[in-house]
């Protein structure tokens, strides 16, 4: 069983592959917490902690990770102990959330009931539901450095680009209104893919990996620059 379940698993790790997508990490269900182990959420898929969203560095806020839902978390985050089945019912480091779930506890801080802003939608929900994302190079403007990141266009939002800085991040640094700018194709130049979004004065300037996935992004971004949010709206075009 353990064989099928590996095999299984590095099968829909390839299919998502295929399809240009990083694999998501299986979150456990609710009632599976403590009694499981779960699969840790690896550290370089993030940069900032997956609950309270503030970002990580490597002396006042480092990672940890919760032993009952395997999110990376800061310590403060993560500053709790809850007995875990799977563990010989050990007192375990957990997240706040799972220490209230598993123990009834209350705890004093309460982030419950706050409200979502427009760069607060996580990376891995977004992308599960995009009209197209992947990791792309942003370039300075003096065109000498560049920021890789993970590029989202959502089904629910297709007129906005989110720009997160890792593909499992809870929030996006960024995000790009694409409404009005024009996508223009640049010349490939030592073997890196170019194009731009412009729009007036302001100029963003992109990589993609491949002369492929280039194309897709500015099909994609030149759709939502002209206000076309469904397929169907192109091909009546």
């Amino acid at each position: 069983q353990d064989a099928i379940d590996r095999k299984e698993k590095k099968s829909e790790t390839f299919k998502t592959a295929v399809h240009g997508l990083e694999p998501d990490t299986p979150a456990l269900k609710t009632e599976e917490l403590g009694r499981r182990a779960p699969q840790w959420v690896r550290d370089n898929l993030v940069t900032m902690c997956m609950r309270c969203k503030e970002p990580f560095n490597a002396i006042t806020r480092r990672r940890h990770h919760c032993r009952a839902c395997g999110y990376v978390v800061c310590a403060r985050c993560s500053d709790y102990k809850a007995e875990l089945q799977y563990d010989g019912n050990r007192p375990n480091r957990v997240c706040q959330e799972c220490y209230i779930f598993l123990t009834g506890h209350t705890v004093l801080e309460d982030r419950e009931g706050k409200h979502k802003g427009i760069l607060e939608k996580g990376a891995a929900e977004v992308s599960s539901r995009s009209l197209l994302c992947s990791s792309l190079q942003l370039l300075d403007k003096n065109g000498k450095g560049s920021t890789r990141g993970w590029f989202v266009i959502p089904e629910d939002d297709p007129l906005v680009l989110y720009i997160y800085a890792a593909p499992q991040d809870v929030r996006a640094h960024t995000s790009i209104p694409l409404l009005g700018y024009q996508v223009r194709d640049m010349p490939q130049s030592e073997s890196r893919h170019l194009f731009q979004l412009a729009q007036s004065r302001q100029v963003f300037t992109f990589v993609a990996d491949t002369e492929e996935l280039k194309r897709r992004w500015m099909r994609a971004m030149a759709r939502s620059a002209a206000g076309i949010t469904h397929p169907e709206e192109e091909e009546e075009e």
